[in-house]
């Protein structure tokens, strides 16, 4: 089958490799119908996950078709539709019993990273019963595939770590496909204000479409200075961090108001600074998290019902064998002005 490799910070190549077999009875092969590429793709390449090691098979994303099960799989068999989930869940362990699927002694998030993932024509699927998620009959599938990773992330790690509520002020700073799917299910709580900071106007003006009340363009670095005005000089109540580099998480200390939840969403390779002396006495909250996947059964519903249109964050597409080319286009989102890429096989 044909592959994407990563062979290396800033290498990779799409390969000849051989088909996944089942290894233990609980492992599905699934064909893949479509799969993406995600921000946390690009920090592999930039060697910002030294647990992802060359000669790993890239993705963790996609809608496919069960090729083949274990003989402890009873939930899937050949020929199911199913949305393979971006986190490998054993549904045995401590963590997972607590709902911290992410922190899986068994799994967790491995997928294109500790083994093969899903930018590939087929990918063997650990503990496929608690790990894979049924396509309902009639369902779009390009807007499931958002469901594997993007919109869970962006719902767990900002929205409910950052306790986004009723008549609250929230800041997501990144408007990157992260930020806006924050964006689109923190408006299930209805906050007053959402504030959305970016250095793109194109994803401002997105965003803008999406909900958001008020953009950002910090390109003249007087985001703070803008958010603190908006807000009276208070602050907000959740800052949401969606980018992953240190400067948009001071601008999160910056702006959060006292009593506030700074919720990071972003994979950092680098140390942020935490302002510890100006923060130490405004009783904010800081969180971080790995997406569990733990709301991805109601966020299907969702989808279904068209609360939320999760295929708007699908700017381009491509076949498999131009992945490089999409590789190209998402890692120029400035320039390109992509979101989400879809790649189909």
């Amino acid at each position: 089958m044909k592959a994407l490799v990563y062979q290396g910070p800033g290498k990779k190549a799409i390969e000849d490799r051989p088909k996944p077999e089942i290894s233990v009875p609980t492992d599905a092969v699934v064909k893949l119908l479509k799969t993406t590429i995600c921000g946390t793709d690009l920090h592999i390449l930039k060697g910002d996950v030294p647990t992802c090691t060359a000669g790993r098979i890239l993705g963790h994303e996609g809608v496919g078709v069960v090729d083949k099960v274990g003989n402890a799989v009873t939930a899937f068999k050949p020929g199911d539709h199913v949305i393979i989930s971006c986190i490998s869940s054993c549904g045995t362990c401590d963590y997972c019993r607590r709902g911290m699927y992410s922190h899986c002694v068994n799994g967790g998030w491995i997928l294109g990273n500790r083994i093969d993932g899903t930018q590939s024509e087929f990918v063997r699927t650990p503990f496929a019963d608690t790990s894979l998620y049924h396509v309902p009959a009639g369902s779009e599938e390009d807007a499931l595939v958002m469901l594997s990773d993007i919109l869970p992330t962006g719902f767990e790690c900002g929205v409910l770590n950052g306790k986004v509520q009723p008549g609250s002020s929230v800041a997501i700073v990144g408007a990157g496909p992260i930020g806006l799917a924050a964006l689109l299910t923190a408006q299930f709580y209805a906050p007053a204000d959402i504030i959305m900071v970016d250095l793109d106007d194109n994803r401002l003006e997105m965003s803008t479409r999406f909900g958001a009340t008020a953009v950002i363009n910090n390109k003249d670095g007087k985001a703070v200075e803008k958010v603190m005005k908006m807000t009276g000089g208070r602050g907000v109540d959740t800052a949401i961090e969606a980018v992953g580099v240190p400067a948009s998480f001071i601008t999160c200390e910056d702006i959060v108001a006292p009593g506030g939840v700074i919720a990071n969403i972003g994979v950092h390779g680098v140390k942020a600074d935490l302002h510890l002396e100006r923060l130490w006495d405004r009783n904010i909250s800081i969180t971080t998290r790995l997406v569990d996947t733990v709301t991805t059964p109601m966020l299907l519903k969702t989808v279904q019902s068209r609360r939320i249109d999760a295929k708007k964050l699908i700017t381009h597409r491509f076949k498999f064998d131009k992945v490089l080319d999409a590789y190209e286009t998402f890692g120029a989102a400035a320039n390109t002005h992509a979101l989400k890429v879809l790649i189909e096989f």
